[in-house]
């Protein structure tokens, strides 16, 4: 990180001059926040879609300049010349969910990171908070911008998702935070491995940081533990053997198992009724849908599952997804947008399977994970296909009579797919082009 957080809240803008960098989701939320406090901001984006937004290089820095605060949107790097230019002359660079931090009452408020896992998490402890009876927003980096008029209103909990972009935007720390996996990821964004590591856990040890929920079995979370804040529970996913009450959640995995059983202690550490009593929880686990894209089953064809994981942008979450079916023949398809980063742990995890697998890989990046999979172990089943269409076809025909075709990419949908929502209905419209 870049100097001190700075510690400002919403209440604190009316009457200065406000910029908004950057018009995503969050952007627009943030305007729509201070007009309603009564605040005409400054608008600047790198692409402007309006004539009434600057665009960041042709006037809009500029005009950034003479503002009192600019709030940024998460995903416009913290490390970019312009914000150092910003920061360099004493400006306030803001994020909108700091802001909302910052008047919070944080003992009714968690929040949840990790590389992988962090969705899965924050939806699972919602869906039981209001399961158990209480009201709970569940947003940030996942579902709704918590500080949108459209979604403010007083709720029992908030649990919000915060990806390694927001993190470094918070001046504060919930007493209660929880960290589901660490893994090399965002490396444009954040300038280097260990840079992304520190801005992914900086958010367990702002002021009023008290306990940090930890994934126990991830070897690089225990190596930084220095970064989880004053005090850390570990959680393995031998923790609770049977744990019967996280069945009605149909989660698929050890990874997800793990992943409920860090959602309830954060529940008990947050003082809620009923996050002791395996009944109750059970009662409230009835009706969770898994969310889309995070190894969902899409269909079944003459035996053969097809699961959806296309949100498996690194190795982490592929490596979790072959292990959530140990004993089953895998047609695993891999590859997108390559960002250079070491499929050799892919290829050992592969390579581990007992299970026949078979590797289907796609352009970009699949013809380095090819060569990753031959270099450890020549005679692997490995082949390169043109598209997700045709690597479909070739992996239910392998997979028949009672195989799973994974669709775990370990790589961003850039470039071929507009996101992996794009990238997830094409797999299932590839799915059902079979039958």
């Amino acid at each position: 990180m870049t100097g001190p957080r700075p510690k400002l809240a919403w209440s604190d803008l009316p009457g200065a001059r406000v910029g908004v960098w950057g018009l995503g989701r969050e952007g627009r939320a943030s305007v729509r926040k201070l007009r309603a406090l009564g605040v005409e901001p400054v608008l600047v984006d790198d692409r402007p879609a309006s004539p009434d937004v600057l665009a960041t290089g042709d006037g809009g820095l500029a005009a950034l300049e003479r503002c009192d605060v600019v709030i940024k949107t998460p995903g416009l790097s913290r490390y970019r010349p312009e914000a150092a230019r910003l920061s360099e002359l004493g400006l306030p660079v803001v994020g909108g969910l700091g802001l909302w931090l910052a008047e919070q009452d944080l003992s009714r408020v968690l929040c949840v990171t990790g590389t992988k896992g962090k969705s899965t998490t924050a939806s699972v402890t919602g869906h039981l908070l209001t399961g158990l009876g209480y009201a709970c927003l569940v947003g940030g980096n996942i579902g709704v911008v918590p500080y949108d008029p459209a979604e403010e209103r007083d709720f029992d909990y908030w649990v919000i998702e915060v990806s390694s972009f927001q993190a470094t935007d918070l001046p504060y720390t919930p007493p209660v935070t929880a960290v589901t996996s660490l893994h090399a990821d965002h490396l444009d964004w954040h300038g280097g491995v260990q840079r992304y590591y520190r801005d992914k856990l900086s958010m367990c040890s702002q002021p009023g940081a008290d306990l940090t929920v930890a994934n126990g079995d991830s070897d690089l979370l225990r190596q930084h533990v220095g970064l989880l804040g004053p005090r850390v529970q570990w959680v393995s996913q031998g923790d609770e053997p049977g744990a019967g009450w996280m069945e009605p959640l149909g989660l698929l995995g050890r990874h997800n198992r793990r992943n409920a059983l860090i959602a309830r202690r954060c529940l008990a550490a947050l003082g809620v009724p009923g996050a002791g009593d395996d009944r109750a929880l059970r009662a409230a686990a009835e009706g969770y849908a898994p969310l889309p894209s995070r190894l969902a089953p899409i269909g079944t064809i003459a035996g053969v599952m097809f699961v959806d994981d296309s949100l498996s942008t690194n190795v982490l979450p592929t490596l979790a997804a072959l292990e959530a079916f140990p004993d089953r023949k895998i047609a695993l398809i891999v590859g997108g947008h390559d960002r250079g980063i070491d499929y050799a742990p892919l290829a050992a995890g592969v390579l581990a399977r007992i299970a026949p697998t078979l590797v289907l890989t796609l352009p970009d990046s699949g013809p380095r994970i090819r060569a990753e999979i031959e270099r450890a172990a020549r005679g692997t089943d490995v082949a390169d296909c043109p598209g997700l269409e045709e690597a479909v076809a070739a992996g239910f025909r392998w997979a028949r009579p009672d195989g799973v075709v994974l669709l775990s990419p370990a790589a961003p949908s850039f470039g071929r797919f507009r996101d992996y929502r794009d990238r997830s209905e094409a797999f299932a419209h590839a799915m059902r082009a079979i039958c």
